[in-house]
């Protein structure tokens, strides 16, 4: 049964534009279908889509992190317009707002998220959010800046009245759950899993962060998906095949894909 593995950063796992090809045929025998890859900046995304826009199973989020705010590039508006436009570009991220490390400050942080939500309304593509410590702030974003395609929260962290309010105010937007909800200390998280709406559960492997428990040392790769399904499965007491179902089905919907 198939899998799609929703936020992956192919081009943090390895170096090399042929390790990273194999990576990618790595996961497809592993099942995983399709492979949304994630970059931080513009001038990854041009590095990662020239390396893997042939992989069968590789498509592409573009966009600009946080992280990134400081230095966004020149004309980063046309530039994001136009990598948004490519054949396997699905969604614009991430983007979002971290207020943990401090990349900027908070008003150029909001000023730059608002920004791609706005290209993303334009381009009519469903946004990847990043989020730490930052929930308040994005919440009240998306009350104005929605993107009519939808939207994730990816590497879902917080707690479960977070995602009740969020869940109560978004009809189109979705939580996505990584490698960390197999930590023994991952209770709350657990609880989270437990209540989100099945249309609305997401799963992405984090690569190369986030590795599952059962690959704790190693470097995350989009293989160790299963991992973290089965411990939704786990969680919710459904089945294997259900839940994948469940998964792919939502992955392809916000993604726009038919797989």
């Amino acid at each position: 049964m198939h899998m799609f593995d929703t936020h992956c950063h192919m081009g943090l796992i390895v170096e090399d534009s042929v390790d990273r090809y194999m990576v990618a045929q790595e996961a497809l025998r592993a099942d995983i279908t399709a492979i949304l890859s994630i970059t931080n900046n513009l001038n990854d995304f041009d590095d990662l889509y020239q390396c893997l826009s042939s992989a069968k199973n590789v498509y592409f989020g573009a966009g600009i992190s946080p992280s990134e705010v400081k230095t966004p590039g020149a004309r980063w508006q046309q530039r994001l317009c136009d990598s948004l436009r490519k054949p396997k570009v699905l969604a614009l991220g991430e983007t979002g707002l971290d207020y943990y490390k401090k990349y900027g400050s908070r008003d150029s942080q909001i000023g730059l998220f608002t920004e791609q939500l706005d290209i993303a309304e334009q381009s009519g593509k469903p946004v990847v959010i990043h989020n730490r410590d930052a929930s308040q702030d994005i919440f009240e974003i998306l009350r104005d800046h929605f993107p009519s395609k939808g939207a994730v929260l990816h590497c879902y962290s917080d707690g479960l009245a977070v995602a009740r309010k969020f869940l109560g105010r978004y009809d189109n937007l979705y939580f996505s759950f990584s490698g960390n909800i197999t930590y023994r200390t991952a209770k709350s998280l657990n609880d989270v899993v437990r209540e989100i709406p099945s249309d609305r559960l997401l799963v992405e492997s984090e690569s190369p962060f986030m590795v599952p428990e059962q690959k704790r040392g190693q470097r995350n790769h989009p293989a160790n998906l299963k991992y973290t399904i089965e411990q939704i499965c786990k969680i919710r007491d459904e089945s294997k095949e259900k839940i994948r179902e469940a998964l792919y089905q939502n992955a392809c919907r916000l993604f726009g894909l038919s797989l």
